[in-house]
């Protein structure tokens, strides 16, 4: 059974950090690159980070320098530490292995954290 569970997310000010956590099922994890991804209200979902199974990471531009993607194999986790947060930044924060956008309204996804960052 695929479960992937997101939590972490809060209300904070602009320039403040939060790490964000993902608990996924062994079969969706293991061996995986896994990712984060974010949808704003009125906007698409979008690609944020990703890992793969070795440690190899990428981020989009809107975040790179500030956000760290990591994981725990033996906790099937990943985790987003997000520092100097931004306004625009404001979504709902989503983990899954790495797919296609073309794919993002055909697959499974948990329910998500909130991260709203106040100006």
């Amino acid at each position: 059974q695929v479960q992937l569970v997101e939590s972490g997310g809060g209300l904070v000010q602009a320039g403040e950090s939060l790490r964000l956590s993902c608990a996924a099922s062994g079969n969706i994890f293991i061996g995986n690159s896994m990712g984060w991804y974010r949808q704003a209200p009125g906007k698409q979902r979008e690609w944020v980070a990703r890992i793969t199974s070795g440690g190899i990471t990428n981020y989009a531009d809107s975040v790179k320098g500030r956000f760290t993607i990591s994981r725990d194999n033996a906790k099937n986790t990943v985790y987003l530490q997000m520092n100097s947060l931004k306004p625009e930044d404001t979504a709902v924060y989503y983990c899954n292995t790495v797919l296609p956008a073309n794919s993002y309204d055909n697959v499974y996804w948990g329910q998500g954290t909130q991260v709203t960052v106040s100006s």
